[in-house]
C-alpha cells in the first residue's frame, strides 16, 4: 500500500474522528514538532499547545469536501504548527523585546518550500523505482534501505563475488538516477 494511499486512508479516519488515527498522527509528528517548537525558544508545553493547536486545523480541514492534501501530512502539520509559533512568537514580542533577527528564527516559507520540494523528489525517486525493475530494485533496496553488505547481496542474489555484487549495483543505480533525472526534468 502507498504512504499516499495511506495518508489518505488516515485522513479520512480524522475526518470520522477515529482515535486510532488520532493517536498515529501524533506519534509520527509530535516529536518533529516538539524539537521545532524547543528550538526556537519554546518549551515543551508550547510544543503541546502547538502540535494541538495544529492537529485540530487539520482535523477540521479533513471534515470539508473541498480540502485537498497536496502534501504529506507530516508536511502540513509542520508548515500550520511554524506559522501558529510565529503568530505566538509575534504576539509575545508586543509585550516583550523585539527579536530583531525573527526571520532567521523562524524562516517559515523558505522551510515549507524547502518540505514541498523534498516531497516532490522523493515521489520522483518511488515512481523511478517502481519502474526500474527487479533484480535492481531488490538490490538497491538490500543495500541502501535494508543495510546489507555486498557479501550478503551476493549470497542472496546469487553472485558469485562481492566485487559482481558491487558492479551490479553500481548498474542500478546508474539506471536508477537516469531514470529519476529523466522524470525530474519533466515533473519539476
Amino acid at each position: 500500500m502507498s504512504k499516499y494511499f495511506k495518508e489518505a486512508e488516515l485522513l479520512k479516519r480524522l475526518a470520522k474522528n477515529d482515535k486510532s488515527a488520532i493517536e498515529t498522527i501524533y506519534q509520527d509528528n509530535y516529536k518533529l514538532i516538539q524539537q521545532l517548537i524547543i528550538n526556537n525558544n519554546g518549551s515543551e508545553d508550547d510544543a503541546r499547545d502547538i502540535f494541538q493547536e495544529a492537529l485540530i486545523v487539520l482535523y477540521q480541514n479533513s471534515k470539508s469536501e473541498a480540502f485537498e492534501l497536496n502534501c504529506q501530512i507530516r508536511t502540513y502539520i509542520y508548515s500550520v504548527s511554524r506559522r501558529l509559533w510565529l503568530k505566538r512568537l509575534q504576539s509575545n514580542r508586543r509585550f516583550e523585546t523585539p527579536v530583531d533577527n525573527f526571520e532567521e528564527i523562524v524562516p517559515v516559507e523558505d522551510d515549507v518550500e524547502v518540505h514541498e520540494k523534498l516531497d516532490r523528489q522523493y515521489g520522483i525517486m518511488r515512481s523511478a523505482l517502481g519502474k526500474i525493475g527487479e533484480p535492481c530494485k531488490s538490490l538497491l533496496e538490500a543495500f541502501y534501505i535494508h543495510n546489507k553488505n555486498m557479501q550478503e547481496i551476493s549470497s542472496y542474489f546469487g553472485y558469485t563475488n562481492s566485487d559482481n555484487a558491487k558492479n551490479q549495483k553500481y548498474k542500478c543505480l546508474m539506471r536508477l538516477k537516469k531514470l529519476f533525472f529523466a522524470q525530474y526534468k519533466n515533473g519539476i
